[in-house]
Protein backbone atom coordinates (compact mmCIF):
# COMPACT_ATOMS: atom_id res chain seq x y z
CA UNK A 1 0.00 0.00 0.00
CA UNK A 2 1.14 3.60 -0.07
CA UNK A 3 1.42 5.05 2.63
CA UNK A 4 1.50 9.31 2.67
CA UNK A 5 0.28 12.07 5.67
CA UNK A 6 -1.93 14.94 5.27
CA UNK A 7 0.08 18.62 4.31
CA UNK A 8 -0.07 21.24 7.39
CA UNK A 9 -3.20 23.13 6.55
CA UNK A 10 -0.84 26.07 6.60
CA UNK A 11 0.14 24.99 3.59
CA UNK A 12 -2.53 23.77 1.51
CA UNK A 13 -3.95 27.51 2.67
CA UNK A 14 -0.54 29.06 0.98
CA UNK A 15 -1.28 27.01 -2.12
CA UNK A 16 -4.96 28.16 -2.69
CA UNK A 17 -4.25 31.23 -1.88
CA UNK A 18 -5.39 33.10 -5.10
CA UNK A 19 -8.50 30.96 -5.37
CA UNK A 20 -11.99 31.64 -4.69
CA UNK A 21 -13.79 28.47 -5.48
CA UNK A 22 -11.41 24.80 -5.33
CA UNK A 23 -12.31 21.31 -5.58
CA UNK A 24 -10.76 19.14 -2.71
CA UNK A 25 -10.44 15.86 -4.44
CA UNK A 26 -10.33 12.54 -2.40
CA UNK A 27 -9.46 8.74 -3.32
CA UNK A 28 -11.14 5.47 -2.02
CA UNK A 29 -7.90 3.69 -2.59
CA UNK A 30 -4.43 3.16 -0.45
CA UNK A 31 -5.07 7.00 1.18
CA UNK A 32 -8.36 5.84 2.60
CA UNK A 33 -7.00 3.09 4.07
CA UNK A 34 -3.99 5.29 5.99
CA UNK A 35 -6.61 7.89 6.73
CA UNK A 36 -4.75 10.87 4.89
CA UNK A 37 -7.09 11.35 1.84
CA UNK A 38 -10.37 9.31 1.64
CA UNK A 39 -14.06 10.97 1.81
CA UNK A 40 -13.56 11.96 5.33
CA UNK A 41 -10.31 13.42 5.40
CA UNK A 42 -11.86 15.38 2.15
CA UNK A 43 -14.62 17.09 4.32
CA UNK A 44 -12.11 17.29 7.27
CA UNK A 45 -9.46 19.71 4.88
CA UNK A 46 -12.79 21.30 3.03
CA UNK A 47 -14.45 22.54 6.34
CA UNK A 48 -10.96 24.21 7.79
CA UNK A 49 -10.28 25.86 4.29
CA UNK A 50 -13.56 27.42 4.64
CA UNK A 51 -13.44 28.32 8.38
CA UNK A 52 -9.57 29.48 7.87
CA UNK A 53 -10.53 31.89 4.85
CA UNK A 54 -14.21 33.22 6.29
CA UNK A 55 -11.37 33.87 9.51
CA UNK A 56 -9.66 36.42 7.05
CA UNK A 57 -12.09 37.79 5.87
CA UNK A 58 -11.93 35.97 2.51
CA UNK A 59 -14.40 33.83 1.86
CA UNK A 60 -13.89 30.96 -0.81
CA UNK A 61 -16.01 28.03 -2.06
CA UNK A 62 -14.73 24.79 -1.57
CA UNK A 63 -16.46 21.48 -3.81
CA UNK A 64 -15.95 18.21 -2.28
CA UNK A 65 -15.33 15.26 -3.92
CA UNK A 66 -14.15 11.29 -3.53
CA UNK A 67 -13.63 8.79 -6.35
CA UNK A 68 -12.34 5.20 -6.40
CA UNK A 69 -8.79 5.44 -7.85
CA UNK A 70 -7.37 9.00 -9.26
CA UNK A 71 -4.51 6.58 -10.88
CA UNK A 72 -6.78 5.56 -13.22
CA UNK A 73 -8.66 7.49 -16.04
CA UNK A 74 -12.01 5.75 -15.56
CA UNK A 75 -12.65 7.33 -12.29
CA UNK A 76 -10.53 10.55 -13.24
CA UNK A 77 -13.10 11.24 -15.76
CA UNK A 78 -16.09 11.52 -12.84
CA UNK A 79 -14.18 14.67 -11.94
CA UNK A 80 -14.49 17.00 -15.41
CA UNK A 81 -17.91 18.84 -13.85
CA UNK A 82 -16.52 20.03 -10.73
CA UNK A 83 -13.06 20.57 -12.06
CA UNK A 84 -14.53 22.64 -14.84
CA UNK A 85 -16.39 24.70 -12.41
CA UNK A 86 -13.46 26.10 -9.85
CA UNK A 87 -10.50 27.58 -10.43
CA UNK A 88 -7.87 24.99 -8.63
CA UNK A 89 -7.72 21.34 -7.22
CA UNK A 90 -6.89 20.30 -4.05
CA UNK A 91 -5.59 16.23 -4.40
CA UNK A 92 -5.46 14.16 -1.45
CA UNK A 93 -4.15 11.04 -3.45
CA UNK A 94 -0.74 10.01 -3.17
CA UNK A 95 1.44 11.73 -5.62
CA UNK A 96 0.84 9.37 -8.52
CA UNK A 97 -2.56 10.18 -8.32
CA UNK A 98 -2.47 14.02 -8.20
CA UNK A 99 -0.01 14.10 -11.38
CA UNK A 100 -2.27 11.95 -13.47
CA UNK A 101 -5.25 13.70 -12.26
CA UNK A 102 -3.40 17.13 -12.92
CA UNK A 103 -2.25 15.96 -16.57
CA UNK A 104 -5.59 15.83 -16.89
CA UNK A 105 -7.15 18.97 -15.46
CA UNK A 106 -7.27 22.28 -17.11
CA UNK A 107 -6.44 23.79 -13.68
CA UNK A 108 -4.03 23.71 -11.42
CA UNK A 109 -3.75 20.70 -9.16
CA UNK A 110 -1.97 20.97 -6.00
CA UNK A 111 -0.73 18.08 -3.60
CA UNK A 112 -2.86 17.82 -0.33
CA UNK A 113 -0.63 15.22 1.37
CA UNK A 114 3.10 14.33 0.82
CA UNK A 115 3.64 10.74 -0.27
CA UNK A 116 5.86 8.45 1.94
CA UNK A 117 6.52 4.96 1.24
CA UNK A 118 5.24 1.36 0.21
CA UNK A 119 3.80 -0.24 3.72
CA UNK A 120 2.26 -2.41 5.81
CA UNK A 121 -0.43 -1.69 8.07
CA UNK A 122 0.78 -2.97 11.32
CA UNK A 123 -1.55 -1.97 14.01
CA UNK A 124 -4.44 1.22 14.00
CA UNK A 125 -2.42 3.96 13.21
CA UNK A 126 0.82 2.43 12.45
CA UNK A 127 2.38 1.76 9.44
CA UNK A 128 5.57 0.68 8.30
CA UNK A 129 7.68 0.76 5.10
CA UNK A 130 8.27 -2.67 3.42
CA UNK A 131 9.09 -2.50 0.16
CA UNK A 132 11.25 -0.43 -1.94
CA UNK A 133 9.90 -1.12 -5.61
CA UNK A 134 13.28 -1.41 -6.84
CA UNK A 135 11.82 -3.68 -9.77
CA UNK A 136 14.37 -6.67 -9.04
CA UNK A 137 13.10 -8.39 -6.13
CA UNK A 138 15.36 -10.62 -3.76
CA UNK A 139 12.35 -11.91 -1.22
CA UNK A 140 12.83 -15.17 -2.24
CA UNK A 141 16.35 -15.50 -1.20
CA UNK A 142 16.08 -13.31 2.26
CA UNK A 143 12.87 -15.59 3.48
CA UNK A 144 10.17 -12.94 2.54
CA UNK A 145 12.26 -9.64 4.02
CA UNK A 146 13.11 -6.78 2.16
CA UNK A 147 16.93 -5.62 2.86
CA UNK A 148 16.16 -2.96 0.73
CA UNK A 149 13.58 -1.00 2.79
CA UNK A 150 14.08 -3.24 6.48
CA UNK A 151 18.23 -2.62 6.69
CA UNK A 152 18.79 1.35 7.09
CA UNK A 153 21.53 1.04 4.61
CA UNK A 154 19.90 -1.11 2.51
CA UNK A 155 22.65 -3.77 2.08
CA UNK A 156 22.32 -7.41 0.01
CA UNK A 157 24.58 -9.53 1.68
CA UNK A 158 24.43 -9.37 5.32
CA UNK A 159 24.34 -6.77 8.44
CA UNK A 160 26.78 -4.29 8.77
CA UNK A 161 28.84 -4.19 11.91
CA UNK A 162 27.20 -1.35 13.81
CA UNK A 163 24.11 -3.81 14.52
CA UNK A 164 23.40 -4.76 18.19
CA UNK A 165 21.35 -7.04 20.22
CA UNK A 166 19.30 -7.70 17.27
CA UNK A 167 18.73 -3.34 16.35
CA UNK A 168 20.06 -1.08 14.16
CA UNK A 169 23.19 1.44 14.89
CA UNK A 170 20.13 4.34 13.75
CA UNK A 171 18.15 3.67 16.52
CA UNK A 172 17.58 1.31 19.01
CA UNK A 173 13.88 1.09 17.94
CA UNK A 174 14.83 -0.04 14.43
CA UNK A 175 15.47 -3.64 13.92
CA UNK A 176 17.96 -4.53 12.29
CA UNK A 177 17.17 -5.98 8.99
CA UNK A 178 19.37 -8.50 8.41
CA UNK A 179 18.51 -10.34 11.85
CA UNK A 180 15.64 -10.19 11.03
CA UNK A 181 16.27 -11.93 7.90
CA UNK A 182 18.39 -14.60 9.96
CA UNK A 183 16.04 -15.33 12.02
CA UNK A 184 13.60 -15.55 9.23
CA UNK A 185 15.54 -18.16 7.38
CA UNK A 186 16.62 -19.95 10.17
CA UNK A 187 12.96 -20.70 11.29
CA UNK A 188 12.11 -21.84 7.77
CA UNK A 189 15.65 -24.00 8.09
CA UNK A 190 17.09 -22.12 4.33
CA UNK A 191 20.31 -20.74 6.24
CA UNK A 192 22.15 -22.00 3.42
CA UNK A 193 20.39 -19.10 1.06
CA UNK A 194 23.24 -16.79 3.17
CA UNK A 195 25.78 -18.09 1.40
CA UNK A 196 24.47 -17.24 -1.92
CA UNK A 197 25.77 -13.87 -2.97
CA UNK A 198 23.26 -11.29 -4.44
CA UNK A 199 24.86 -9.13 -6.98
CA UNK A 200 24.90 -5.57 -6.65
CA UNK A 201 21.74 -3.71 -8.19
CA UNK A 202 22.19 -1.43 -10.56
CA UNK A 203 20.24 1.62 -10.12
CA UNK A 204 21.09 3.57 -13.02
CA UNK A 205 17.78 4.91 -15.16
CA UNK A 206 18.88 5.98 -18.48
CA UNK A 207 15.83 5.54 -20.30
CA UNK A 208 13.61 7.84 -18.09
CA UNK A 209 10.44 6.73 -15.66
CA UNK A 210 9.93 3.19 -15.99
CA UNK A 211 6.78 1.21 -17.95
CA UNK A 212 5.10 -1.46 -17.30
CA UNK A 213 3.02 -3.41 -20.85
CA UNK A 214 1.42 -6.59 -20.43
CA UNK A 215 0.66 -6.89 -24.65
CA UNK A 216 -1.27 -9.88 -23.76
CA UNK A 217 -3.70 -6.99 -21.93
CA UNK A 218 -3.77 -4.52 -24.56
CA UNK A 219 -6.13 -4.22 -27.81
CA UNK A 220 -4.76 -4.12 -31.17
CA UNK A 221 -5.17 -0.73 -32.55
CA UNK A 222 -5.00 0.43 -36.38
Amino acid sequence: MIVAERKPIEKVLEMIAPYKKVLVAGCYGCVTVCLAGGEKEVGILASQIRLARSKDGNPIEVVEQTVERQCDAEYLAKFQDNVSSVEAVVSLACGIGIQYLAEKSPVPVFPGVNTLFLGANLDVGKWAERCFACGDCVLDKTGGICPIARCSKSLLNGPCGGSQYGKCEVSKDVDCGWQLIYDRLKALGQLDKLKEIIPAKNWKRDKGPRTLVREELTLERD
